[in-house]
């Protein structure tokens, strides 16, 4: 069975880690332009970006995503960019104010609310741990915010009932045939990253719509496997996980992008290029930003 084209996505740098866990995680606009650099000289045509403070603090702040927004135009002028919409704590008004300004090709969001945490097995205590709080009304605010500016929704589900919650807003015509659904897996309070479980989201996204893994952990890899064999494609990234398949800690987002073509093209599947990606998610490059 001849596979479609796989499109590869990096997320470049999280909210959660900092240098202390990895050395290399970009923090300021100019390092994330590298970085989206060395993500797409290696075959990513997405990358997903949380904006940071140069101390590494998460920014909302609308200026650095403009900042950042020209970095990697300035390296990448082609990529698929993809902003983040997710914080605890937020309005749901604050976490998308950038959008408008900046006008990224997708922006992600967040399809349910969710207790969210970082537990340590062995310390036997949660290092971190909140409310991650996505109502309805505030998915509505999201889409409707995204359909204002022509941006392309990626629908991060963290469990199976967030797959389900794209329905009532795919009944009241909010979400383009073109939204994304990311599988989410491996974060304290969502569900476990398991192969039986990834295979068990898959088969609850609609047929026909695109769908992507991101799973946190080194298991990443093997489930990233179980996505490419399935048809589907995989996310990979410095926020995600920082681990080489080998067990060394990866030095850039590219060596991870790398990685992932290479595991991508054991399964048989081949990587689809920015020009490819943006045909294929219909989403053509705005040539007014």
């Amino acid at each position: 069975m001849a596979f479609k084209k796989m499109i590869l996505s990096a997320a470049l740098t999280g909210a959660a880690t900092n240098r202390t866990h990895c050395p290399d995680i970009p923090y300021a606009p100019e390092e994330l332009g590298l970085e989206a650099k060395r993500a797409v000289d290696a075959g990513a045509s997405i990358v997903h970006i949380h904006a940071r403070e140069d101390n590494g603090m998460p920014s909302w702040r609308t200026e650095v995503f403009e900042q950042i927004t020209t970095e990697v135009r300035k390296h990448c002028p082609d990529v698929i960019i993809n902003y983040s919409t997710g914080a605890i704590g937020l309005s749901i008004e604050d976490r998308l104010k950038h959008l408008p300004a900046t006008k990224p090709d997708m922006a992600a969001f967040n399809m349910g609310s969710m207790n969210y945490a970082i537990f340590s097995k062995r310390a036997k205590q949660f290092i971190w741990n909140g409310v991650f709080e996505n109502s309805f009304d505030d998915m509505i605010k999201v889409v409707n915010t995204m359909n204002e500016n022509n941006i392309c929704p990626e629908m991060e589900c963290f469990d199976t009932g967030h797959i389900r919650n794209a329905e009532p807003l795919r009944e009241m015509g909010l979400l383009p045939d073109n939204a994304c659904y990311s599988l989410v897996m491996g974060v304290m309070g969502g569900i476990p990253a398991t192969p039986e479980n990834l295979i068990h989201q898959i088969k609850q996204v609609p047929e026909g719509a695109f769908w992507q893994s991101i799973v946190i952990s080194r298991k990443q890899w093997q489930l990233s496997a179980i996505a490419a064999a399935m048809g589907g494609n995989f996310r990979v990234g410095l926020e995600d996980n920082f681990y080489l398949p080998n067990g060394d800690m990866a030095k850039s987002n590219g060596e991870l992008v790398d990685a992932g073509v290479t595991l991508a093209r054991m399964i048989g599947r081949e990587i689809a290029t920015i020009e490819e990606a943006r045909e294929m998610l219909n989403i053509p490059t705005k040539t007014n930003v």
